[in-house]
């Protein structure tokens, strides 16, 4: 089972109105295990860059202008992702972004069914508590302190790690336990003695012990 573990960052939080895809990350899992496959872009917006988006995620205008616009790099994105389920965090709105930047190349929108959205997975798994990605990262014990500022690669890193463990964390005893069977199927049976076969026939002393019970008892079935 193919998935990608996606992240973007964009200029700001509305591609209505006018903001833009700015990076992707991608993490490839594999029945649920990282495979090192990853796809990562930063993306030319083509206009400038508020001061809020730019203090969450530090990707100036001039740095930007260095790399190609969304339109250059579709295809090798939509290569990446083929057909896979895509895990985001509260992913309507990266879903929204990158269908805004779809539609202008009059390419087909990615249904929000095809999510798995880890807001609504802790959501269900601890109502009530937050579900940020630091809040999630803290409650599992996964080590978030290179995450001075948003990153679309090693955000999606870190939501690799916090959906492994949303679905029940991964099971390396699994193997452990298969490689053990294997141990103890090979280890040869300790000798045991021979002991020789218990006679069943009875003996004439318990022939007339059997007798004289019968003899006390009223229409038993051996006499019958």
């Amino acid at each position: 089972m193919r998935e990608i573990v996606l992240d973007t960052e964009t200029t700001g939080l509305d591609p209505n109105a006018g903001h833009r895809v700015i990076e992707i990350g991608c993490i490839e899992l594999v029945n649920h295990i990282p495979t090192g496959a990853t796809y990562h872009q930063y993306i030319n917006p083509e206009r400038n860059m508020p001061d809020e988006a730019f203090a969450v995620h530090g990707l100036s205008e001039a740095f930007l202008a260095l790399h190609p616009v969304f339109a250059a790099v579709a295809p090798a994105f939509l290569e990446f992702i083929g057909d896979a389920k895509l895990v985001i965090h509260n992913a309507g709105f990266d879903v929204r972004f990158l269908n805004a930047e779809l539609e202008r190349l009059e390419h087909p929108a990615i249904p929000l069914a095809r999510t798995v959205d880890t807001v609504q997975l802790a959501r269900q798994r601890f109502p009530g508590a937050q579900a940020s990605l630091d809040a999630l990262c803290r409650r599992f014990e996964i080590d978030n302190s290179a995450r001075d500022k948003h990153g679309a690669l090693l955000d999606a890193e870190l939501l690799s790690l916090v959906y492994l463990e949303l679905i029940g964390g991964r099971q390396p005893g699994l193997a452990l336990a298969s490689e053990t069977r294997i141990v103890v199927a090979r280890t040869p049976l300790a000798a045991r003695p021979l002991r020789p076969a218990r006679p069943h026939a009875p003996s004439l002393e318990e022939e007339a012990a059997h007798a004289q019970l019968v003899a006390r008892l009223v229409d038993p079935v051996w006499k019958r």
